[in-house]
Protein backbone atom coordinates (compact mmCIF):
# COMPACT_ATOMS: atom_id res chain seq x y z
CA UNK A 1 0.00 0.00 0.00
CA UNK A 2 3.27 2.02 0.97
CA UNK A 3 3.86 2.35 -3.18
CA UNK A 4 0.61 2.26 -4.44
CA UNK A 5 -0.38 5.57 -2.21
CA UNK A 6 2.85 7.23 -2.84
CA UNK A 7 1.95 6.58 -6.99
CA UNK A 8 -1.45 7.86 -6.27
CA UNK A 9 0.38 11.11 -4.70
CA UNK A 10 2.79 11.29 -7.50
CA UNK A 11 -0.46 11.55 -10.12
CA UNK A 12 -2.49 13.63 -8.39
CA UNK A 13 0.48 16.30 -8.23
CA UNK A 14 1.35 15.72 -12.02
CA UNK A 15 -2.78 16.40 -12.57
CA UNK A 16 -3.11 19.78 -10.80
CA UNK A 17 -0.21 20.96 -12.44
CA UNK A 18 0.02 24.67 -11.72
CA UNK A 19 -2.57 25.01 -9.23
CA UNK A 20 0.03 23.13 -6.95
CA UNK A 21 2.81 26.02 -8.16
CA UNK A 22 -0.28 28.60 -6.94
CA UNK A 23 -1.02 27.22 -3.76
CA UNK A 24 2.22 25.41 -2.37
CA UNK A 25 1.86 26.81 0.76
CA UNK A 26 -1.70 25.67 1.47
CA UNK A 27 -1.87 22.20 -0.36
CA UNK A 28 -1.64 19.36 2.30
CA UNK A 29 -0.42 16.36 1.68
CA UNK A 30 -0.33 12.41 3.10
CA UNK A 31 3.45 11.41 4.37
CA UNK A 32 4.31 8.49 6.00
CA UNK A 33 6.10 8.80 8.99
CA UNK A 34 8.50 5.98 9.84
CA UNK A 35 8.26 6.32 12.99
CA UNK A 36 4.92 5.62 14.02
CA UNK A 37 2.81 2.21 12.28
CA UNK A 38 0.32 4.67 10.51
CA UNK A 39 -0.49 7.64 8.37
CA UNK A 40 -1.28 11.47 9.20
CA UNK A 41 -1.53 14.72 7.35
CA UNK A 42 1.74 16.90 7.61
CA UNK A 43 1.70 20.49 5.50
CA UNK A 44 4.02 20.09 2.65
CA UNK A 45 7.27 21.44 3.07
CA UNK A 46 9.15 24.21 1.01
CA UNK A 47 11.90 21.88 -0.06
CA UNK A 48 11.36 19.19 -2.25
CA UNK A 49 14.83 17.49 -0.62
CA UNK A 50 13.20 17.04 2.26
CA UNK A 51 10.47 15.00 0.70
CA UNK A 52 13.02 13.22 -1.15
CA UNK A 53 15.10 12.65 2.27
CA UNK A 54 11.75 11.18 3.50
CA UNK A 55 10.74 8.78 1.17
CA UNK A 56 14.30 7.71 1.35
CA UNK A 57 14.46 7.09 5.15
CA UNK A 58 11.59 5.31 4.69
CA UNK A 59 12.91 2.78 2.06
CA UNK A 60 15.68 1.84 4.08
CA UNK A 61 13.63 1.45 7.25
CA UNK A 62 11.09 -0.89 5.66
CA UNK A 63 12.83 -2.89 2.98
CA UNK A 64 13.86 -5.93 5.11
CA UNK A 65 10.14 -6.08 5.79
CA UNK A 66 8.72 -5.46 2.59
CA UNK A 67 10.86 -8.17 0.91
CA UNK A 68 11.65 -10.54 3.74
CA UNK A 69 8.05 -10.71 5.25
CA UNK A 70 4.73 -11.60 3.21
CA UNK A 71 2.76 -11.54 6.28
CA UNK A 72 3.87 -7.95 6.83
CA UNK A 73 3.43 -7.32 3.43
CA UNK A 74 -0.22 -8.48 3.55
CA UNK A 75 -0.24 -5.80 6.78
CA UNK A 76 0.80 -2.58 4.75
CA UNK A 77 -0.84 -3.92 1.91
CA UNK A 78 -4.07 -5.75 -0.19
CA UNK A 79 -5.92 -4.67 -3.18
CA UNK A 80 -9.50 -5.02 -0.73
CA UNK A 81 -8.03 -2.31 1.10
CA UNK A 82 -7.12 -0.04 -2.13
CA UNK A 83 -10.43 2.42 -1.60
CA UNK A 84 -10.41 1.85 2.60
CA UNK A 85 -10.10 5.50 4.41
CA UNK A 86 -7.25 4.92 6.39
CA UNK A 87 -7.86 6.41 10.20
CA UNK A 88 -5.39 9.15 11.75
CA UNK A 89 -7.09 9.21 14.94
CA UNK A 90 -6.25 5.69 15.82
CA UNK A 91 -3.37 5.19 13.96
CA UNK A 92 -4.09 2.18 12.82
CA UNK A 93 -4.58 0.47 9.14
CA UNK A 94 -7.67 -1.69 8.38
CA UNK A 95 -7.51 -5.72 8.39
CA UNK A 96 -7.38 -7.09 5.54
CA UNK A 97 -9.70 -9.02 4.14
CA UNK A 98 -8.64 -12.20 1.94
CA UNK A 99 -10.62 -13.11 -1.50
CA UNK A 100 -11.70 -16.02 0.25
CA UNK A 101 -13.05 -14.14 3.22
CA UNK A 102 -11.84 -16.92 5.42
CA UNK A 103 -12.34 -16.50 8.82
CA UNK A 104 -14.72 -13.66 8.34
CA UNK A 105 -18.19 -13.36 10.13
CA UNK A 106 -20.57 -10.77 7.83
CA UNK A 107 -23.80 -9.48 9.27
CA UNK A 108 -26.75 -7.68 7.64
CA UNK A 109 -28.86 -6.06 10.30
CA UNK A 110 -30.43 -3.36 7.75
CA UNK A 111 -33.71 -5.17 7.54
CA UNK A 112 -37.02 -4.73 9.29
CA UNK A 113 -38.21 -8.03 9.89
CA UNK A 114 -34.60 -9.94 10.35
CA UNK A 115 -30.89 -9.88 11.17
CA UNK A 116 -28.86 -12.73 9.06
CA UNK A 117 -25.18 -13.38 9.05
CA UNK A 118 -22.57 -15.05 6.86
CA UNK A 119 -20.13 -16.59 8.76
CA UNK A 120 -17.04 -18.03 5.89
CA UNK A 121 -14.17 -20.27 6.64
CA UNK A 122 -13.14 -22.74 9.39
CA UNK A 123 -16.96 -22.83 10.91
CA UNK A 124 -17.11 -24.86 14.29
CA UNK A 125 -20.47 -25.20 16.77
CA UNK A 126 -20.37 -25.16 20.28
CA UNK A 127 -23.66 -25.82 21.29
CA UNK A 128 -22.79 -25.73 24.94
CA UNK A 129 -22.27 -22.25 24.89
CA UNK A 130 -25.00 -21.65 22.32
CA UNK A 131 -22.19 -20.20 19.97
CA UNK A 132 -20.97 -20.52 16.78
CA UNK A 133 -16.92 -20.33 16.18
CA UNK A 134 -15.11 -19.54 13.00
CA UNK A 135 -11.31 -19.91 12.48
CA UNK A 136 -9.34 -18.70 9.57
CA UNK A 137 -6.81 -20.03 6.99
CA UNK A 138 -4.16 -18.26 8.78
CA UNK A 139 -4.06 -15.68 11.95
CA UNK A 140 -6.51 -12.29 10.90
CA UNK A 141 -4.76 -8.97 12.04
CA UNK A 142 -6.62 -7.43 13.95
CA UNK A 143 -8.43 -4.02 13.91
CA UNK A 144 -9.06 -3.93 17.44
CA UNK A 145 -6.53 -0.79 18.93
CA UNK A 146 -3.77 -2.48 21.19
CA UNK A 147 -4.72 -3.39 24.73
CA UNK A 148 -8.58 -4.51 23.86
CA UNK A 149 -8.64 -7.74 26.55
CA UNK A 150 -11.07 -9.91 23.64
CA UNK A 151 -8.01 -9.51 20.89
CA UNK A 152 -5.52 -10.49 23.37
CA UNK A 153 -7.79 -13.81 24.10
CA UNK A 154 -7.80 -14.25 21.12
CA UNK A 155 -11.15 -13.72 19.68
CA UNK A 156 -10.87 -11.32 16.67
CA UNK A 157 -14.48 -10.58 16.12
CA UNK A 158 -17.95 -10.99 17.79
CA UNK A 159 -21.36 -10.90 16.56
CA UNK A 160 -24.66 -11.83 18.23
CA UNK A 161 -27.55 -12.94 16.08
CA UNK A 162 -31.15 -14.20 17.15
CA UNK A 163 -32.08 -16.52 14.00
CA UNK A 164 -36.30 -15.59 14.17
CA UNK A 165 -38.07 -13.29 11.21
CA UNK A 166 -39.97 -11.33 13.59
CA UNK A 167 -37.05 -8.69 14.88
CA UNK A 168 -39.62 -5.79 15.57
CA UNK A 169 -41.59 -7.41 18.32
CA UNK A 170 -39.68 -7.39 21.15
CA UNK A 171 -41.63 -8.97 23.07
CA UNK A 172 -41.34 -12.65 20.98
CA UNK A 173 -37.58 -11.79 20.52
CA UNK A 174 -36.95 -11.63 24.20
CA UNK A 175 -37.78 -15.31 24.14
CA UNK A 176 -35.51 -16.52 21.33
CA UNK A 177 -32.52 -18.02 22.22
CA UNK A 178 -29.51 -15.72 21.13
CA UNK A 179 -26.38 -17.37 18.93
CA UNK A 180 -22.40 -16.36 19.14
CA UNK A 181 -20.58 -15.84 16.17
CA UNK A 182 -17.17 -15.77 17.20
CA UNK A 183 -13.82 -15.05 14.99
CA UNK A 184 -10.91 -16.26 16.30
CA UNK A 185 -7.03 -16.59 15.34
CA UNK A 186 -6.37 -20.08 13.56
CA UNK A 187 -4.11 -20.95 16.23
CA UNK A 188 -6.58 -21.72 18.78
CA UNK A 189 -8.60 -24.14 16.84
CA UNK A 190 -6.61 -26.92 17.82
CA UNK A 191 -8.80 -26.35 21.47
CA UNK A 192 -12.25 -26.99 19.13
CA UNK A 193 -11.71 -30.29 17.26
CA UNK A 194 -14.55 -31.46 15.32
CA UNK A 195 -16.52 -34.48 16.02
CA UNK A 196 -18.64 -34.49 12.42
CA UNK A 197 -17.49 -32.88 9.00
CA UNK A 198 -19.88 -31.32 6.85
CA UNK A 199 -18.71 -30.84 2.86
CA UNK A 200 -21.84 -27.83 2.48
CA UNK A 201 -23.31 -24.92 4.08
CA UNK A 202 -25.13 -24.69 7.39
CA UNK A 203 -28.53 -22.14 7.86
CA UNK A 204 -29.05 -22.02 11.24
CA UNK A 205 -32.45 -20.93 12.00
CA UNK A 206 -34.98 -20.95 14.84
CA UNK A 207 -38.20 -22.94 15.39
CA UNK A 208 -39.46 -21.06 18.88
CA UNK A 209 -41.30 -18.12 18.81
CA UNK A 210 -44.87 -18.30 17.30
CA UNK A 211 -44.61 -22.17 16.92
CA UNK A 212 -47.83 -23.51 17.00
CA UNK A 213 -49.59 -21.42 14.86
CA UNK A 214 -49.73 -22.42 11.70
CA UNK A 215 -49.62 -19.04 9.66
CA UNK A 216 -46.24 -17.87 11.72
CA UNK A 217 -44.90 -21.77 11.22
CA UNK A 218 -45.13 -20.78 7.50
CA UNK A 219 -44.69 -17.11 7.45
CA UNK A 220 -42.19 -17.26 9.98
CA UNK A 221 -40.09 -20.06 9.21
CA UNK A 222 -40.97 -22.57 6.36
CA UNK A 223 -41.05 -20.00 3.88
CA UNK A 224 -37.99 -18.00 4.96
CA UNK A 225 -36.06 -21.21 4.77
CA UNK A 226 -36.86 -21.70 1.15
CA UNK A 227 -35.95 -18.14 0.80
CA UNK A 228 -32.73 -18.31 2.22
CA UNK A 229 -31.42 -21.57 0.81
CA UNK A 230 -33.02 -22.52 -2.10
CA UNK A 231 -30.01 -21.30 -4.04
CA UNK A 232 -27.65 -23.71 -2.38
CA UNK A 233 -29.78 -26.78 -4.24
CA UNK A 234 -30.67 -29.17 -1.34
CA UNK A 235 -26.63 -29.21 -0.77
CA UNK A 236 -27.04 -27.17 3.14
CA UNK A 237 -27.67 -28.63 6.21
CA UNK A 238 -30.66 -27.25 8.73
CA UNK A 239 -29.08 -26.33 12.35
CA UNK A 240 -32.42 -25.62 14.40
CA UNK A 241 -32.19 -23.57 17.71
CA UNK A 242 -35.24 -24.37 20.04
CA UNK A 243 -35.88 -27.58 18.12
CA UNK A 244 -39.11 -29.43 18.01
CA UNK A 245 -39.51 -33.01 17.33
CA UNK A 246 -43.15 -32.25 16.13
CA UNK A 247 -42.46 -29.52 13.81
CA UNK A 248 -40.04 -31.33 12.26
CA UNK A 249 -42.04 -34.33 11.98
CA UNK A 250 -44.88 -31.79 10.56
CA UNK A 251 -42.60 -30.50 8.24
CA UNK A 252 -40.38 -33.33 7.30
CA UNK A 253 -41.56 -33.80 3.90
CA UNK A 254 -41.10 -29.96 2.97
CA UNK A 255 -38.07 -30.01 4.63
CA UNK A 256 -36.52 -32.94 2.64
CA UNK A 257 -36.92 -31.16 -0.53
CA UNK A 258 -34.82 -28.45 0.81
CA UNK A 259 -32.09 -30.26 2.02
CA UNK A 260 -30.42 -33.80 1.32
CA UNK A 261 -29.56 -33.83 4.92
CA UNK A 262 -31.53 -34.61 7.79
CA UNK A 263 -31.47 -31.26 10.63
CA UNK A 264 -29.81 -31.04 13.37
CA UNK A 265 -30.69 -29.98 16.88
CA UNK A 266 -28.19 -27.59 17.58
CA UNK A 267 -28.86 -27.47 21.16
CA UNK A 268 -29.59 -31.50 21.61
CA UNK A 269 -26.44 -32.39 19.56
CA UNK A 270 -23.24 -31.64 21.89
CA UNK A 271 -20.93 -33.06 19.21
CA UNK A 272 -18.77 -30.34 17.88
CA UNK A 273 -20.14 -29.48 13.60
CA UNK A 274 -17.64 -28.06 11.18
CA UNK A 275 -19.19 -26.47 8.13
CA UNK A 276 -17.13 -24.29 5.14
CA UNK A 277 -19.59 -22.00 5.73
CA UNK A 278 -22.78 -20.77 7.74
CA UNK A 279 -26.00 -18.81 7.35
CA UNK A 280 -27.10 -17.39 10.66
CA UNK A 281 -30.31 -16.49 10.69
CA UNK A 282 -33.09 -16.38 7.70
CA UNK A 283 -34.37 -13.78 5.38
CA UNK A 284 -37.73 -12.81 4.42
CA UNK A 285 -39.75 -11.13 1.70
CA UNK A 286 -43.17 -10.38 3.39
CA UNK A 287 -45.90 -12.03 4.27
CA UNK A 288 -46.43 -15.61 2.55
CA UNK A 289 -44.82 -14.51 -0.15
CA UNK A 290 -41.47 -14.25 -2.24
CA UNK A 291 -40.05 -11.81 -4.20
CA UNK A 292 -38.64 -13.00 -7.75
CA UNK A 293 -36.66 -9.97 -8.14
CA UNK A 294 -34.62 -10.87 -4.82
CA UNK A 295 -34.49 -14.58 -5.76
CA UNK A 296 -31.68 -16.32 -7.74
CA UNK A 297 -33.51 -17.50 -11.02
CA UNK A 298 -36.64 -15.02 -10.48
CA UNK A 299 -37.88 -17.85 -8.43
CA UNK A 300 -41.39 -17.01 -7.08
CA UNK A 301 -44.02 -18.07 -4.60
CA UNK A 302 -45.46 -20.62 -7.19
CA UNK A 303 -42.12 -22.16 -7.07
CA UNK A 304 -42.11 -22.40 -3.27
CA UNK A 305 -46.19 -24.01 -3.95
CA UNK A 306 -44.01 -26.47 -6.41
CA UNK A 307 -42.23 -27.43 -3.52
CA UNK A 308 -45.14 -28.05 -1.49
CA UNK A 309 -46.40 -30.55 -4.53
CA UNK A 310 -43.51 -32.81 -4.90
CA UNK A 311 -43.07 -32.94 -0.82
CA UNK A 312 -46.82 -33.90 -0.53
CA UNK A 313 -47.24 -36.42 -3.48
CA UNK A 314 -46.08 -39.05 -2.77
CA UNK A 315 -48.12 -38.99 0.30
CA UNK A 316 -50.84 -38.11 -1.46
CA UNK A 317 -50.26 -40.82 -4.29
CA UNK A 318 -50.55 -43.87 -1.21
CA UNK A 319 -53.36 -42.46 0.32
CA UNK A 320 -55.38 -42.89 -3.10
CA UNK A 321 -53.84 -46.41 -3.60
CA UNK A 322 -54.86 -47.34 -0.03
CA UNK A 323 -59.05 -45.57 -0.37
CA UNK A 324 -59.08 -47.76 -4.04
CA UNK A 325 -57.80 -50.79 -2.34
CA UNK A 326 -59.93 -50.35 0.61
CA UNK A 327 -62.97 -49.56 -1.73
CA UNK A 328 -61.92 -52.73 -3.77
CA UNK A 329 -61.90 -54.98 -0.69
CA UNK A 330 -65.17 -53.67 0.43
CA UNK A 331 -66.87 -54.63 -2.63
CA UNK A 332 -65.40 -58.06 -3.21
CA UNK A 333 -67.21 -58.81 0.12
CA UNK A 334 -70.87 -57.95 -1.33
CA UNK A 335 -72.21 -60.23 -3.94
CA UNK A 336 -73.30 -56.92 -6.00
CA UNK A 337 -69.84 -55.58 -6.05
CA UNK A 338 -69.56 -55.48 -9.87
CA UNK A 339 -73.14 -53.72 -10.18
CA UNK A 340 -71.30 -51.55 -7.12
CA UNK A 341 -68.56 -50.51 -8.45
CA UNK A 342 -70.29 -49.38 -11.59
CA UNK A 343 -72.23 -47.03 -9.74
CA UNK A 344 -69.45 -46.03 -7.75
CA UNK A 345 -67.40 -45.22 -10.80
CA UNK A 346 -70.42 -43.60 -12.80
CA UNK A 347 -70.89 -41.10 -9.08
CA UNK A 348 -67.10 -40.39 -9.29
CA UNK A 349 -67.02 -39.27 -12.67
CA UNK A 350 -70.05 -37.03 -12.37
CA UNK A 351 -69.12 -35.47 -9.34
CA UNK A 352 -65.71 -34.40 -10.92
CA UNK A 353 -67.34 -32.90 -13.51
CA UNK A 354 -68.70 -30.45 -10.97
CA UNK A 355 -66.64 -27.86 -9.55
CA UNK A 356 -65.53 -28.08 -6.35
CA UNK A 357 -66.32 -25.73 -3.44
CA UNK A 358 -64.43 -26.41 -0.10
CA UNK A 359 -65.64 -24.72 3.00
CA UNK A 360 -62.57 -24.27 5.71
CA UNK A 361 -64.73 -24.53 8.89
CA UNK A 362 -63.67 -23.15 12.20
CA UNK A 363 -65.41 -24.51 15.69
CA UNK A 364 -65.81 -21.51 18.31
CA UNK A 365 -64.95 -18.20 17.46
CA UNK A 366 -65.35 -16.75 13.92
CA UNK A 367 -67.82 -19.68 12.84
CA UNK A 368 -70.39 -19.42 10.12
CA UNK A 369 -73.18 -20.42 12.20
CA UNK A 370 -75.41 -20.69 9.37
CA UNK A 371 -72.94 -22.88 7.27
CA UNK A 372 -75.47 -25.77 6.66
CA UNK A 373 -77.68 -23.45 4.56
CA UNK A 374 -74.61 -21.96 2.75
CA UNK A 375 -73.61 -25.60 1.69
CA UNK A 376 -77.24 -26.17 0.40
CA UNK A 377 -77.40 -22.86 -1.49
CA UNK A 378 -74.09 -24.00 -3.01
CA UNK A 379 -75.31 -27.50 -3.80
CA UNK A 380 -78.20 -26.09 -5.72
CA UNK A 381 -75.93 -24.30 -7.84
CA UNK A 382 -73.75 -26.71 -8.89
CA UNK A 383 -70.75 -27.07 -6.73
CA UNK A 384 -69.40 -30.21 -4.92
CA UNK A 385 -69.17 -29.03 -1.41
CA UNK A 386 -66.66 -30.46 0.92
CA UNK A 387 -66.42 -29.08 4.57
CA UNK A 388 -62.75 -29.17 6.14
CA UNK A 389 -62.18 -28.67 9.71
CA UNK A 390 -58.30 -29.01 10.06
CA UNK A 391 -56.70 -28.72 13.81
CA UNK A 392 -53.06 -28.95 14.89
CA UNK A 393 -53.44 -33.11 14.25
CA UNK A 394 -54.26 -33.26 10.61
CA UNK A 395 -51.80 -34.69 8.32
CA UNK A 396 -50.58 -31.40 5.96
CA UNK A 397 -50.70 -33.65 3.02
CA UNK A 398 -54.53 -34.51 3.54
CA UNK A 399 -55.01 -30.91 3.67
CA UNK A 400 -53.02 -30.11 1.01
CA UNK A 401 -55.03 -32.86 -1.33
CA UNK A 402 -58.01 -31.40 -0.37
CA UNK A 403 -57.40 -28.08 -1.29
CA UNK A 404 -55.52 -28.84 -4.00
CA UNK A 405 -58.05 -30.75 -5.46
CA UNK A 406 -60.70 -27.96 -5.45
CA UNK A 407 -61.26 -24.58 -7.59
CA UNK A 408 -63.03 -22.89 -4.78
CA UNK A 409 -62.03 -22.23 -0.80
CA UNK A 410 -64.13 -20.32 1.36
CA UNK A 411 -63.25 -19.58 5.04
CA UNK A 412 -63.16 -16.89 7.55
CA UNK A 413 -60.38 -14.79 8.51
CA UNK A 414 -58.08 -16.94 10.95
CA UNK A 415 -54.41 -18.52 10.83
CA UNK A 416 -56.62 -21.33 8.55
CA UNK A 417 -56.03 -19.17 5.43
CA UNK A 418 -52.43 -19.67 5.21
CA UNK A 419 -53.85 -22.78 3.35
CA UNK A 420 -54.33 -20.88 0.57
CA UNK A 421 -50.75 -21.59 -0.67
CA UNK A 422 -52.43 -25.24 -1.26
CA UNK A 423 -54.43 -23.76 -3.77
CA UNK A 424 -54.19 -24.15 -7.45
CA UNK A 425 -52.80 -20.73 -9.65
CA UNK A 426 -55.91 -19.81 -10.86
CA UNK A 427 -58.28 -21.09 -8.21
CA UNK A 428 -60.62 -18.87 -6.35
CA UNK A 429 -60.07 -17.46 -2.97
CA UNK A 430 -62.99 -16.19 -0.87
CA UNK A 431 -62.31 -14.81 2.69
CA UNK A 432 -65.13 -13.81 4.64
CA UNK A 433 -63.86 -10.84 6.34
CA UNK A 434 -65.47 -10.11 9.96
CA UNK A 435 -65.52 -6.70 11.71
CA UNK A 436 -62.29 -5.27 12.87
CA UNK A 437 -60.03 -7.48 10.25
CA UNK A 438 -60.36 -5.84 7.36
CA UNK A 439 -56.59 -4.92 7.43
CA UNK A 440 -54.89 -7.54 8.70
CA UNK A 441 -57.28 -9.83 5.88
CA UNK A 442 -55.86 -8.28 3.15
CA UNK A 443 -52.18 -7.87 4.36
CA UNK A 444 -51.83 -11.39 5.73
CA UNK A 445 -53.81 -13.23 2.90
CA UNK A 446 -55.37 -11.22 0.14
CA UNK A 447 -52.36 -9.60 -1.11
CA UNK A 448 -50.54 -12.58 -0.75
CA UNK A 449 -52.91 -14.93 -2.58
CA UNK A 450 -53.36 -12.83 -5.31
CA UNK A 451 -49.33 -13.13 -6.14
CA UNK A 452 -49.65 -16.74 -5.82
CA UNK A 453 -52.58 -16.09 -8.98
CA UNK A 454 -55.62 -17.12 -7.10
CA UNK A 455 -59.28 -15.09 -7.79
CA UNK A 456 -59.22 -13.57 -4.95
CA UNK A 457 -62.62 -12.51 -3.58
CA UNK A 458 -62.97 -10.42 0.21
CA UNK A 459 -66.61 -10.60 1.40
CA UNK A 460 -66.61 -7.67 4.30
CA UNK A 461 -69.44 -8.68 6.48
CA UNK A 462 -72.23 -6.10 7.35
CA UNK A 463 -72.46 -5.28 11.84
CA UNK A 464 -75.91 -7.03 11.39
CA UNK A 465 -73.65 -10.40 10.00
CA UNK A 466 -71.95 -10.48 13.52
CA UNK A 467 -72.49 -11.74 16.77
CA UNK A 468 -71.30 -8.45 18.08
CA UNK A 469 -74.48 -7.08 16.67
CA UNK A 470 -76.80 -8.23 19.26
CA UNK A 471 -74.36 -7.55 22.18
CA UNK A 472 -73.99 -3.68 20.96
CA UNK A 473 -76.05 -0.45 20.29
CA UNK A 474 -75.51 -0.22 16.98
CA UNK A 475 -74.27 3.22 17.29
CA UNK A 476 -71.49 1.81 19.34
CA UNK A 477 -67.86 2.38 17.90
CA UNK A 478 -67.12 -1.52 17.94
CA UNK A 479 -70.09 -1.78 15.14
CA UNK A 480 -69.71 1.46 14.18
CA UNK A 481 -66.14 2.13 14.05
CA UNK A 482 -64.01 -0.90 14.25
CA UNK A 483 -60.63 0.64 13.38
CA UNK A 484 -61.08 3.23 16.29
CA UNK A 485 -61.22 0.19 18.34
CA UNK A 486 -57.99 -1.72 16.83
CA UNK A 487 -55.99 0.94 17.01
CA UNK A 488 -56.00 0.66 20.77
CA UNK A 489 -54.07 -2.40 20.36
CA UNK A 490 -54.01 -6.06 19.88
CA UNK A 491 -55.28 -6.63 23.11
CA UNK A 492 -58.69 -5.03 22.15
CA UNK A 493 -58.67 -6.47 18.32
CA UNK A 494 -58.21 -10.44 19.96
CA UNK A 495 -60.71 -10.22 22.90
CA UNK A 496 -63.60 -8.72 20.72
CA UNK A 497 -62.99 -9.16 17.11
CA UNK A 498 -61.05 -12.35 16.83
CA UNK A 499 -61.84 -14.38 20.03
CA UNK A 500 -65.42 -12.83 20.57
CA UNK A 501 -67.02 -13.09 17.53
CA UNK A 502 -69.08 -15.12 15.22
CA UNK A 503 -70.53 -14.84 11.61
CA UNK A 504 -73.91 -14.98 9.91
CA UNK A 505 -73.57 -15.08 6.48
CA UNK A 506 -76.39 -12.89 4.05
CA UNK A 507 -76.68 -15.29 2.19
CA UNK A 508 -78.62 -13.03 -0.40
CA UNK A 509 -75.59 -10.81 -0.40
CA UNK A 510 -73.13 -13.23 -0.18
CA UNK A 511 -74.35 -15.53 -3.27
CA UNK A 512 -73.42 -12.36 -6.00
CA UNK A 513 -69.78 -13.73 -4.91
CA UNK A 514 -70.66 -17.30 -5.08
CA UNK A 515 -72.63 -17.05 -8.43
CA UNK A 516 -69.01 -15.51 -9.75
CA UNK A 517 -66.92 -17.92 -8.04
CA UNK A 518 -69.33 -20.27 -10.21
CA UNK A 519 -68.76 -18.82 -13.92
CA UNK A 520 -65.40 -18.26 -12.97
CA UNK A 521 -64.84 -21.44 -12.57
CA UNK A 522 -66.86 -23.32 -15.35
CA UNK A 523 -65.04 -21.09 -17.77
CA UNK A 524 -62.11 -21.43 -17.28
CA UNK A 525 -60.10 -24.27 -20.14
CA UNK A 526 -59.85 -27.59 -18.04
CA UNK A 527 -57.08 -29.29 -18.61
CA UNK A 528 -57.04 -32.89 -18.76
CA UNK A 529 -54.33 -33.84 -16.09
CA UNK A 530 -55.63 -34.20 -12.51
CA UNK A 531 -56.03 -31.30 -9.98
CA UNK A 532 -52.61 -32.65 -8.00
CA UNK A 533 -49.60 -32.51 -9.75
CA UNK A 534 -47.39 -35.39 -10.28
CA UNK A 535 -43.45 -34.67 -9.95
Amino acid sequence: MVHHHHHHLRGNHWRKGQALEEDEESQTLVVMDCGSSGYYKRTRPKLVSLLLLSLLSCVFVLAPHLFGSSSTFSLLYSPQDESEELSSDLNVIAPPVSSESNGTISCDRSAFRYDICIVKGDVRTHSGSSSVFVYGSSDRISSIVEGDEEEKAGELQHEKVKPYTRKWETSVMDTIEEIDLISRKASAKKDHPCDVYHDVPAVFFSTGGYTGNVYHEFNDGILPVFITSQHLKKKVVFVISEYHNWWVMKYGDVLSHLSDYPPIDFKGDLRTHCFPEAIVGLRIHGDLTVDPSLMEGNKSIVDFRNVLDRAYWPRIKGLIEDEEREALENLSQSPQSETLLKIKQRVSKHLLQKPRLLILSRNGSRSITNQDILVNMAEKMGFQVEILSPDRTTELAKIYRALNSSDVMIGVHGAAMTHFLFMRPGTVFIQVIPLGTVWAAETYYGEPARKLGLEYIDYKILPRESSLYGQYDENDPILKNPSSVTKKGWQYTKSIYLDGQNVRLDLTRFRKHLVHAYKYTVSRTRKSKPHHQSQ
